[in-house]
């Protein structure tokens, strides 16, 4: 028999067999209400006691079996364990205190650590049998989530590492988008959104080194927040590169992303950034700033190095690498802005505008000098760092360290998240070596200077034009068709130009600016003032009660389309 047909067979038995989904109630009308139900919508149903827990947990597990062998989301399925809390929390009653969350399906990025589960950070290397990543606890995140009482459905697939722009990983295959599984959902966090926006969960998490959670939010006509850095904790969580890595909600309107935010957000004693948190950011519950026509009188700049298309290397470069080595990386990372997607942009100024909204365009705002000082924020000498970190307290007892897991495994750890296995990285002619930022002599001249300089930049713009954000296209491009070349090669992308926000740590938010004409989402992104979360969200839900753009996919069941790729686990 084919492989296509006996891979067809299989969805097929997983659609008519799933205990979930004949365990859960097939009304139309079970459908038509929690089909995008909203937080605010489900504590309705709980109090008025039209649903159980139980079953809108089954309901959305339902959903997963039914379309997860097409568009590749969930990595691992916890329904044991989510209609055991599900059935914990009927007994509790709707009527008794709870969380914010409480009976909220979600789902969790594979990189985000799960208590008892196998934190794949999308590697096969961390699923070998015996020798799996099990976490000993909860991501910091999770606890929060689990005490406002979300309902934990799963881990969701992302690329090896998180370190890619597109959803391949060699640990459970391709995720596809949700509005056409052909076409890319971006990376990292594309099995995310690509889960919340197919209602397979009510929202999740996603983490975001250099525009993860944002770019994939962009694809599928979510909500992508990237919060202050140190306004939510990422202990718990496998580090692409702990200096730039963050989480944040990910849903399908602002209110639900708001709420999540409120819940997440905090100090941490595992994550020493967030410490002094609460005294300077704008405190909670985020949902008081979402006010309709808040955009009226505020004033958004455009950086124009984003619509120059000019680069800014991932990961940066460090201060020893020669200046004519930078400005080949700058190039090599140079992506224009695509026509269509200007004119998806321009559109989306327009409808900003009809808000009563100031759009401000000018060579000066955020040049291309200003992406060649975000270019010299160099991280890479520290990665390793990161990873022994992590490691250390959320690594399973068989390896707590990168020379324990090679013991353990028999093989080291990729150069992705330890630098190179000798210890070294080429930038050109120049060696980078792996260091302890705490004492590497050179920290303040990669690090630490070229960072304020580009936040004060970024500052000083707001300052003198009194904006109160930014606004820009969250993708350089529409998402690609991964079923043919681009550019002559398999698609690596989308592309977008937004990882200087994750270098200086600003709050930035991704709505559903529009569609383009072929169907797929345009993402429009905005970014404000550190610390300044609750102004922004509201920006983002005074334009999405103005607009409405958002409608959800038409998911396929039948089976792959023609010409989809499939990586079988």
């Amino acid at each position: 028999m084919p492989k296509r047909i006996i891979f067809l067979a299989v969805i097929f038995c997983c659609v008519s067999l799933s205990p979930a989904q004949s365990a859960a109630p097939a009304q139309t009308e079970m459908d038509k209400d929690l089909f995008e139900a909203s937080v605010s919508q489900l504590e309705e149903f709980y109090a008025s006691h039209k649903y159980t827990v139980t079953q809108v947990v089954q309901w959305h597990l339902a959903r997963i079996h039914r379309y997860n062998g097409v568009y590749r989301a969930v990595e691992t399925v916890m329904e044991k364990e989510a209609l055991a809390r599900a059935a914990e929390e009927d007994a509790e009653g709707a009527a008794s205190a709870h969380g914010a969350l409480w009976g909220v399906p979600v789902v969790i990025k594979a990189n985000t650590s799960i208590a008892g589960q196998v934190t794949t950070d999308g590697w096969a290397g961390y699923t070998i049998p015996g020798k799996e990543l099990i976490a000993p606890r909860d991501a910091t995140i999770v606890t929060k989530l689990r005490a406002a009482g979300a309902i934990i459905l799963g881990h969701t697939n992302m690329p090896d590492f998180a370190a890619s722009d597109t959803n391949r990983s060699s640990s459970y295959g391709r995720t596809g988008n949700a509005y056409d599984v052909r076409f890319s959902p971006g990376g990292s966090s594309g099995g995310t959104v690509t889960a919340v926006t197919s209602n397979m969960a009510v929202l999740g998490n996603g983490t975001d080194t250099g525009n993860s959670i944002r770019m994939p939010s962009a694809t599928s006509a979510v909500i992508g927040v990237f919060p202050t850095r140190g306004l939510v904790s990422i202990a718990g969580i496998a580090p692409l590169d702990w200096l730039l890595d963050n989480t944040g909600p990910i849903a399908r309107n602002v209110t639900d992303a708001a709420i999540a935010l409120t819940v997440m957000a905090g100090e941490d004693t595992l994550d020493e950034r967030t410490i002094g948190s609460s005294e300077k950011a704008q405190p909670g519950p985020y949902t008081q700033y979402l006010k309709e026509g808040s955009l009226k009188g505020k004033r958004f700049g455009i950086p124009a190095f984003i619509l120059r298309g000019a680069g800014v290397p991932f990961q940066g470069v460090p201060s020893e690498v020669p200046d004519d080595t930078a400005a080949k990386q700058e190039e090599e990372q140079a992506e224009p802005l695509r026509p269509e997607t200007r004119a998806a942009f321009m559109k989306a100024i327009e409808e900003l505008r009809a808000q009563g909204a100031t759009v401000v365009i000018d060579d000066s705002i955020l040049p291309e000098s200003f992406a060649k000082i975000a270019s010299r924020v160099g991280t890479f000498p520290y990665v390793r760092e990161g990873t022994e970190g992590f490691l250390k307290v959320f690594g399973p007892p068989q390896y707590h360290s990168a020379a324990e897991y090679a013991k353990a495994v028999g093989s080291q750890l990729p150069p992705t998240i330890v630098g190179d296995w000798p210890g070294t990285a080429r930038r050109g002619e120049v060696t980078v070596r792996q260091a302890l930022i705490e004492s590497d002599p050179h920290a303040q001249a990669n690090y630490f200077v070229p960072r304020k300089r580009v936040l004060d930049t970024y500052l000083e713009t707001m300052d003198r034009l009194h904006l109160d954000g930014y606004v820009y296209p969250a993708t350089q491009m529409p998402p690609p068709d991964e079923t043919m070349p681009q550019n002559g090669q398999i698609s690596g992308g989308p592309h977008s130009a937004t990882s200087w926000v994750n270098m200086i740590g600003v709050p930035a938010v991704v709505v559903v600016g529009g569609f383009y004409p072929g169907g797929l989402p345009f993402g429009l992104e905005f970014s404000a003032r550190p610390w300044h979360d609750g102004d922004l969200l509201g920006y983002a839900y005074a334009w999405e009660q103005a607009t409405h753009h958002r409608h959800p996919p038409v998911l396929v069941e039948s089976g792959l389309l023609p010409d989809a790729p499939f990586q079988k686990k």
